[in-house]
């Protein structure tokens, strides 16, 4: 298992790589400049898209999860959040193009930064990482899309750390906002 665990570490240092790291920034910004967020991604990038709109509503930003019957319309001031870590998804392309219609802004993580839905994004973050969609032959040692969703969350949660400093957010603030009803 130790050799397994290295191999692993080893496949995500380039998605930790400065030049992705570079990318908190500017995310950073839009994120905090922007009125209301909504937050989507397909099958396990969707997991870790709410996981990361959990901790946006943390922080005390106006975050919501797409999908979620009490998310408010989105327009100008606002910003869509999305993953397509393939580059394309015909629900994320369709969300990506109501927002964009309505005048709000689009952020995107993708490990396809030619993608489709990525080149319609005001704002790309680019996850080098291996997806569903070129899972096949010698790539990771984890199945399908996992390396690119665990990479999500590594770099959602430096990106909540950025964003905590940015606004001034205590780790006591933080957990005044977790929800009581668990």
């Amino acid at each position: 298992m130790t050799a397994l665990a290295d191999r692993l570490l080893d496949e995500l240092r380039p998605g930790l790589a400065p030049e992705v790291l570079a990318r908190i920034a500017p995310l950073s910004q839009a994120l905090t400049g922007a009125g209301r967020i909504a937050c989507h991604g397909v099958g396990r990038e969707g997991l870790m898209m709410r996981a990361l709109a959990m901790r946006l509503f943390h922080l005390g930003l106006d975050a919501h999860v797409v999908g979620d019957m009490t998310v408010p319309p989105l327009g100008p001031g606002d910003l869509l959040l999305v993953s397509a870590g393939p580059g394309h998804f015909g629900t994320v392309a369709s969300l990506v193009a109501t927002a964009r219609e309505a005048g709000a802004q689009v952020a995107c993580l993708t490990a396809q930064a030619q993608g489709a839905v990525p080149q319609a994004a005001d704002l790309v973050v680019h996850l080098p990482a291996q997806t569903m969609a070129d899972d096949a032959g010698a790539g990771s040692i984890l199945p399908m899309g996992s390396l690119y969703e665990v990479l999500m969350l590594l770099f959602s949660e430096l990106l909540v750390l950025d964003l905590r400093d940015r606004l001034g957010v205590t780790p006591e603030a933080m957990r005044a906002r977790h929800t009581n009803l668990e």
